[in-house]
């Protein structure tokens, strides 16, 4: 399969865990990353500086009509869905969804609806069940989905729901993301 992007979905515990799996990842990473993290207003920058100083990729509060990139992380800025719309990133204040601005489930069905089974969907730790239904969608689309091990994360719940709503092809310790996501996408060439 040739990997044509991937979503990471993160909520509280998420820093821990975006820093650990960003951090794993290579330069020549060869997908786009496109990331929602349930975070307050204010501080925009802090998260994305706080990622660089992690990872080799360029990391980025996401902008309207921003283009898809391999090797480039781009966050949902605090109270915008942030959505795929084939090779760019768009940004819209619709109401939250299921409590969540940046949603994990509106960016996780936009990647599906762009993607299909090109689309590489992560759930990390989180207390609530944002990221289960948009994953589920995901996965019939025929995308590969990847959660974190409820045991292994800081706070469970989020993964626990995406289990019990879409199932996983992995279920993986926060260690082991990186390099499986390095065997799914490989490097740019």
């Amino acid at each position: 399969m040739k990997v044509g992007i991937v979503v990471i979905g993160a909520s509280w515990g998420g820093l821990h865990a975006l820093k650990s799996v960003l951090g794993g990842l290579p330069a020549g990473f060869g997908a786009p990353i496109a990331v929602a993290q349930h975070r307050p207003p204010g501080g925009e920058e802090l998260l994305a500086g706080l990622l660089r100083a992690r990872t080799a990729l360029n990391v980025d509060e996401a902008e309207d009509k921003d283009e898809l990139v391999p090797g480039c992380v781009r966050l949902a800025p605090p109270g915008y869905h942030l959505l795929v719309d084939d090779r760019h990133l768009a940004l819209s204040v619709d109401p939250a969804v299921r409590h969540s601005r940046p949603s994990i489930d509106v960016l996780f069905d936009s990647a599906a609806r762009s993607y299909g089974p090109r689309a590489v969907g992560v759930v990390l730790t989180g207390a609530n069940d944002d990221g289960a239904r948009g994953l589920a969608a995901l996965r019939r689309r025929g995308g590969y989905a990847i959660v974190q091990d409820p045991a292994d994360a800081e706070v469970p719940q989020m993964p626990r729901a995406a289990l019990h709503h879409a199932g996983a092809d992995a279920v993986l310790a926060l260690a082991a993301i990186p390099p499986a996501l390095v065997a799914l996408v490989g490097e740019a060439r």
